[in-house]
C-alpha cells in the first residue's frame, strides 16, 4: 500500500479551477492528507490525482473533466456520509467501484508536543464521532473541532501558532505535514470501516462478482409495491434512507443489491418500474 507522500498532489492542487483539470487525472477531496487521500492511492497509484474541495469536485464530475473521483459514502459508525446527497444529485455519472477500509487514526501534533499538552483535537465530523469511544476514555477534557477533512485538520495544526492543537487522521498526514504521531491506531479495527465509492461516466462490465446500486422514489403508499418488486429481482444487501425533499410521505432510498445491472431480472426491474433509478454497477468488494 503506498502511503501519503509530499510529490503525490501540490497543496496548490486545491486551487485549480475545473478548466485546469485534464479528463485523465482522478479526484478527491482534499487538502491531501486525507483518508480519501490514502484510499485513492490505495486504489489508482499516486499519479494523475488531483485534491479539489466539495464544489469544484462535484462540478468537475458533471463537466467530466475528471475520469473519475472518490468520495466516502458510508461507514460502519455514523452509516450514509454527508456526501452521498451530492452523487445523488448527479444525473449522468455513476458509481463504478468501491472499496471499503478498516481505519486506525492518528494522533497527530507538531514534533515535541506531548498527549498532555494537548487541549483541541481537529478532526472531519464523522473522524470525530468515530473516535469519539477512544476521546472520551483517553482525553475526556480536550475541546473537539471539526474541519472539512482530515486534511485540513493536519494542515491547520502544522500551520497554526497554537502549540496545544492536534489532528486526528491518517498516519501519512504526518509525512505530509511535517507532524509527528503521538498514538496510533486508534479506534482500528472492522468496527470502524468506511466505504468509499468510485464516480466515473460508464459503468463497468459485469465482472462476476458484482453489486448494483440504485435509487428508490416513492411516497409511502407505493413503497411496499415497489419493495416487492425488487425482491422478485434481486437480493438486497442493504437499504440507507434519505429526504424526499418533495413531501412529508415522499422519501428517497439508496439500496444496494447482488448483481450487475444488464442482468436480465435488473434490466427488466430498471425498465418496468419508474421509481428506480440505476446510480451504478460495479465489482463488489464485500
Amino acid at each position: 500500500m503506498k502511503t501519503l507522500s509530499l510529490c503525490a498532489v501540490t497543496m496548490a492542487t486545491l486551487a485549480m479551477g475545473v478548466s485546469s483539470i485534464t479528463s485523465a487525472q482522478i479526484a478527491y477531496l482534499g487538502p491531501a492528507g486525507s483518508w480519501t487521500h490514502q484510499a485513492c492511492m490505495d486504489l489508482f497509484g499516486d499519479t494523475n490525482l488531483v485534491a479539489l474541495d466539495r464544489q469544484a469536485l462535484f462540478k468537475a464530475l458533471r463537466a467530466k473533466t475528471v475520469a473519475k473521483a472518490c468520495v466516502p459514502a458510508t461507514t460502519s459508525v455514523v452509516g450514509v456520509t454527508p456526501y452521498l446527497d451530492d452523487v445523488l444529485a448527479l444525473d449522468t455519472v455513476h458509481v463504478v467501484g468501491e472499496y471499503p477500509k478498516a481505519l486506525g487514526y492518528s494522533l497527530l501534533a507538531k514534533p515535541g508536543t506531548r498527549k498532555e499538552d494537548i487541549r483541541t483535537v481537529l478532526a472531519h465530523p464523522v473522524a470525530l464521532e468515530e473516535v469519539k469511544p477512544w476521546l472520551d476514555l483517553e482525553m475526556p477534557d480536550v475541546e473537539r473541532q471539526p474541519a472539512a477533512s482530515g486534511g485540513a485538520a493536519a494542515k491547520s495544526v502544522a500551520e497554526g501558532a497554537a502549540s496545544g492543537m492536534a489532528a486526528m487522521g491518517p498516519p501519512g498526514a504526518a509525512r505530509l505535514y511535517g507532524l509527528t504521531s503521538i498514538v496510533s491506531g486508534i479506534e482500528e479495527g472492522p468496527h470502524n470501516t468506511t466505504r468509499w465509492w468510485v464516480l466515473g461516466h460508464a459503468i463497468p462490465a459485469p465482472s462476476g462478482h458484482d453489486k448494483t446500486t440504485l435509487l428508490l422514489t416513492v411516497d409511502e403508499e407505493g413503497f411496499q409495491r415497489s419493495l416487492q418488486a425488487l425482491a422478485r429481482s434481486a437480493r438486497v444487501l442493504a437499504v440507507y434512507e434519505r429526504p424526499g425533499k418533495q413531501s412529508l410521505d415522499g422519501h428517497r432510498y439508496v439500496i444496494d443489491v447482488v448483481g450487475h445491472a444488464s442482468q436480465p431480472e435488473i434490466a427488466r426491474l430498471l425498465a418496468d418500474r419508474a421509481e428506480f433509478r440505476l446510480l451504478g454497477s460495479y465489482p463488489r468488494r464485500y
